[in-house]
């Protein structure tokens, strides 16, 4: 079992949810189903531990969703999320709030990232904003562009300004006012290892936000995005923070203070209101006939953290123009490959965190996370030099076609290619995240408001949040756990802790 599904933290973390009751015997207070035990599901239970009898449901064996800590040559490594942003602080404050401290904590070793454009390494330029750039100067050191691309680009401060309501792709702002050539070198290879999506759809407000307020706000975007690194650039902290002992000890933390609250094996296959309470039908994955029956219980308030088109499915019944709205995000699915290689095939490798490979280049591989350079924890850990990989974009499902040992194989070559690695991984793993990535395409901002006006209207005690909504990195994920037990509260009528 990977770490994100058994207890990471001592002792008494783990008897923390192992003296409580079982949940039916718990009785007196409102009653809380939260379906889906990811970040966002079981953060928000432990919020309301306290204050609600919760139950939280999975399909899957497993809590975590994707944040998964696996073994690599003998350590932990994390194979899906590896860290989260330190300068939004929920996702910071969650993990000290149970029990994680300063040595559980570790920054980066190096921030320097590097593209591999025209079968070569170049640093991606300093000072941009999400790959949109503020100087040109910066942006011809790095070579990363041609000459008529990066002639393009230094004529955006002379372009009129363009007023056009609503929402944009990310192609269609950056590109209109930086030229192709930024979005397909520099922007779309930072968003592909974000959403694995097509900047020709994904919505700028969305996806790009410090992006889409300079556009609003300035004349020039380069202007607006200077003003904006202005504003930021007094913030020492680190950007990024992860846990020592792999991301999945928090999701293991957590669960251990919910204890029996979280049934996994257990998949939610009805959601019905019932006057001003719901019900929820449930069936165990168990090896009996008998205890695989279905059996419905009632809440006072439903919380859904689960995909869109497993929120889709629940609501088709409940309110079909909500279940459309969940139908119509669309989702890529990503594949991770952990590789360990001799730390002295290694030496060769330039130093940096990591490598983004545009689309345009036409390889398997979109970006590769260099763990030993970028996390000290990682530096040659038992004489092992580790990697992971990223591979599939939407509407490309080539990379995740192939069987894990031909996907290995393949990336394993290009990851040698790229950074000058002499022979080949000695332990190599891969692991498939099936429509894990949400596709924030334009006007998904809308949909959300439409979204929330709705259950607002007409479906008091339901909440919905999780990466299909509003964010897929852990950050926003415990933030939108803190808005959702905040909701609960408000509609339970309880005090706020």
């Amino acid at each position: 079992m990977s770490a994100a599904g058994k207890a990471e933290g001592p002792d008494q973390h783990a008897a923390a949810g192992a003296g409580h009751a079982p949940a039916e015997a718990r009785a007196g207070r409102p009653r809380v189903a939260v379906i889906g035990a990811g970040l966002t599901g079981l953060a928000t239970a432990y919020h309301l531990r306290d204050e609600a009898e919760v139950t939280v449901f999975d399909a899957a064996e497993r809590v975590g969703g994707q944040i998964l800590t696996s073994e690599l040559a003998g350590a932990p490594l994390d194979v899906g999320a590896d860290a989260f942003l330190a300068r939004q602080p929920e996702a910071e404050a969650l993990v000290r709030s149970v029990g994680f401290g300063d040595d559980d904590l570790v920054a980066p070793a190096t921030g320097r990232v590097h593209l591999w454009v025209g079968g070569r390494l170049r640093p991606l330029p300093d000072a941009t904003v999400l790959g949109a750039p503020t100087s040109l100067r910066a942006v011809a050191r790095s070579r990363a562009l041609g000459p008529a691309g990066l002639v393009r680009a230094a004529a955006e401060p002379l372009l009129p300004r363009r007023h056009v309501a609503g929402d944009r792709s990310v192609a269609d702002l950056i590109g209109e006012r930086f030229g192709r050539e930024v979005v397909q070198t520099l922007v779309e290879p930072l968003l592909g290892g974000v959403y694995a999506g097509d900047t020709e759809l994904l919505s700028a407000s969305a996806t790009v936000p410090p992006v889409w307020a300079a556009a609003r706000d300035h004349r020039s975007l380069t202007a607006g995005l200077r003003a904006h690194r202005a504003r930021t650039a007094g913030d020492a902290r680190p950007v990024f923070l992860t846990l020592r002992q792999g991301l999945g000890a928090l999701t293991g933390r957590l669960r251990d203070h919910l204890g029996d609250r979280v049934r996994t094996g257990t998949r939610v296959t009805g959601l019905a209101r019932v006057g001003s309470r719901w019900t929820l039908t449930t069936v165990a994955a168990a090896p009996t006939l008998a205890e695989g029956r279905p059996g419905t219980v009632t809440y006072d308030a439903v919380v859904l953290t689960v995909p869109a088109v497993v929120a889709a499915d629940l609501l088709r019944t409940i309110d079909a123009e909500v279940a459309r709205e969940f139908a119509g995000i669309r989702t890529a699915s990503v594949g991770v490959i952990a590789l360990a290689y001799d730390p002295a095939d290694a030496r060769s490798v330039p130093d940096g965190s990591g490598v983004l490979v545009p689309k345009s280049e036409g390889r398997l591989v979109k970006a590769v996370t260099v763990s030993s350079r970028k996390w000290p924890h990682h530096h040659d850990h038992d004489g092992s030099f580790r990697l992971r990989a990223s591979v599939g974009r939407v509407d490309d499902p080539a990379a995740l076609e192939l069987d894990d040992a031909t996907l290995a194989e393949r990336v394993d070559a290009e990851v040698r290619l790229a950074l000058r690695l002499r022979h080949p991984a000695k332990e190599r793993t891969v692991v498939r995240w099936p429509g894990a990535l949400p596709q924030y395409e334009v006007g998904h901002l809308a949909r959300v408001d439409r979204i929330r006006y709705a259950l607002a209207e007409r479906l008091p005690g339901l909440q919905i949040g999780g990466a299909s909504l509003d964010g897929v990195g852990l950050a926003a994920r415990a933030r939108d756990a803190g808005r959702l037990a905040h909701e609960v509260r408000h509609h339970l009528g309880t005090s706020v802790r």
